[in-house]
């Protein structure tokens, strides 16, 4: 089978030429082949394998390219890099590869084509394409990769138990090219996933994470997270979401399974955004409400505090899986600690709700709307079409709000230097309760977000605390 199109491009060329000129031969492997059979788009990254040494391959390449780029050689890896305009195209010297128990780490040695096909993780990444001069843009498919392609089939292409054993990470792609492709995990490959799952403490977590992110970025990603909860390999990363599973009745009174519930708002804001830490906000908006989950004979099923309880648990998580503690970690503990406001707002839309709600939540409002209006996941179309229309309201009302009364980003109109000159203070708390003071009056719509009227609210606060004007 021939894909003489598929190698048509100016890089390939040169690396058959440069094969040539080194009498090695070459090929294309990996994802760029089974992106290019899927119509994927444009690569961003091509793996080339030689049968030889793949840094001195690349070092010619080098030569041979208009612009002789720069080559990162990694010795330790028999690996070299090099940039083809957008494109980072990667050199390896076929490989066989052995393992041990407690490292994904491979010893290596020289090998074959055959070699090197038999150590990659599924069929489809198993396709290899010929940069040679007698076969130029052949297909070599020694697993059936074009048969799993067509079928949609995830399948490894030697005994899965092996192939995941060996480097436990290749778990998390299966599930992760399960949810971006939307394929089905061949029966045999999903049950050995299962059995390997207690494997994957050996991977390190910024490895797991980047396959996770992956899943949680892909188009669908309720797919990955079954596959991950089904697997156990749910219960390594995220106990947390695990502790969402399952219905408890009490009196005949129920409350809904949060786990699934989880899925269907990660879904939901899938189709609305593609901004990653989004994503994780809905991931994790509900994960306080199972330390908070209590039953009252009164109101039945209660989750008091559990969006504090929720954006504490942020952190430790975060933490936990050595994921960045920055900006985007304090983004979604916001997202988490404001996720239910809007909802609340929506049964009684009043100015100073939607005036606290936009300073609590400055540029990040809209973010919280996406992640609210994701949060309606009830299957009673007529209650669907009430709260989304409610949420309308909600947004017509923020941005009424935020035109008349711009507390979004809010500095208080009175400075503390200018309380400080009124009232001849030195710093002290009085300062502070006075700012406090005007930005509560300003929030409850008591006085405008004006100078003049934050000026005499000053002084009359002023007054109530004792003190004197210069």
């Amino acid at each position: 089978m021939s894909h003489k199109l598929a190698l048509s491009s100016e890089i390939f060329k040169i690396i058959s030429l440069a094969s040539k000129e080194l009498n090695i031969q070459s090929y294309v492997i990996g994802g760029f082949v089974r992106d290019f059979l899927l119509k994927r788009g444009t690569a961003k990254d091509i793996d080339i394998v030689a049968i030889g040494s793949g840094i001195e391959l690349a070092q010619k390449v080098a030569e041979l390219l208009p612009n002789k780029p720069k080559i990162q050689v990694f010795k330790t890896y028999g690996t070299a890099m090099l940039r083809y305009k957008d494109v980072e195209v990667e050199f390896v010297g076929a490989r066989k590869e052995s393992y041990t128990e407690d490292s994904r780490n491979p010893a290596v040695i020289e090998g074959t084509l055959e070699d090197d096909q038999n150590r990659r993780d599924f069929t489809i990444n198993a396709l290899a394409l010929s940069l040679n001069e007698t076969d130029y843009g052949e297909l070599l498919d020694p697993f059936q990769g074009i048969k799993a392609l067509e079928g949609k089939i995830i399948k490894t292409p030697l005994n899965p138990d092996v192939t995941y054993s060996d480097d436990p990470l290749r778990m998390m792609r299966a599930i992760r090219f399960s949810s971006q492709l939307n394929f089905t995990i061949e029966e045999e490959s999903l049950l050995a996933i299962s059995r390997n799952a207690h494997r994957l403490k050996i991977i390190t977590l910024e490895r797991v994470i980047d396959e996770l992110n992956k899943i949680i970025a892909s188009p669908k990603p309720s797919i990955g997270f079954l596959l991950l909860e089904q697997t156990g390999l749910l219960s390594e990363i995220l106990p947390e979401l695990i502790a969402l599973k399952g219905v408890e009745e009490v009196e005949g009174q129920k409350h809904k399974d949060n786990f699934y519930h989880t899925l269907e708002v990660v879904d939901n804001i899938a189709n609305n955004t593609d901004d990653l830490w989004l994503r994780w906000a809905a991931l994790l908006h509900d994960i306080g409400k199972a330390p908070t989950k209590k039953f009252s004979k009164k109101v039945g099923w209660t989750f008091h505090a559990h969006e504090f309880i929720g954006s504490k648990m942020v952190y430790k998580l975060f933490k936990r899986l050595k994921m960045p503690l920055n900006a985007k970690m304090k983004f979604v503990q916001k997202m988490v600690l404001l996720s239910s406001r809007p909802i609340v707002l929506a049964s009684e839309v009043s100015d100073a709700a939607v005036r606290r709600l936009v300073f609590d939540a400055g540029n990040d409002i809209n973010s919280l709307m996406t992640l609210c209006e994701a949060d309606i996941t009830t299957k009673n179309s007529k209650k669907f079409k009430r709260y989304h229309k409610n949420f309308e309201l909600v947004r017509t009302k923020i941005k009424q709000v935020e035109e008349r009364d711009k507390v979004r980003n809010f500095q208080p109109p009175v400075s503390g230097a200018e309380i400080m000159k009124t009232f001849n203070l030195k710093p002290c708390r009085e300062i502070g309760q006075i700012k406090e003071a005007i930005k509560e009056a300003i929030l409850d719509g008591e006085i405008p977000n004006e100078h003049q009227a934050s000026y005499e609210f000053m002084i009359e606060k002023g007054k109530q605390l004792g003190l004197k004007l210069t």
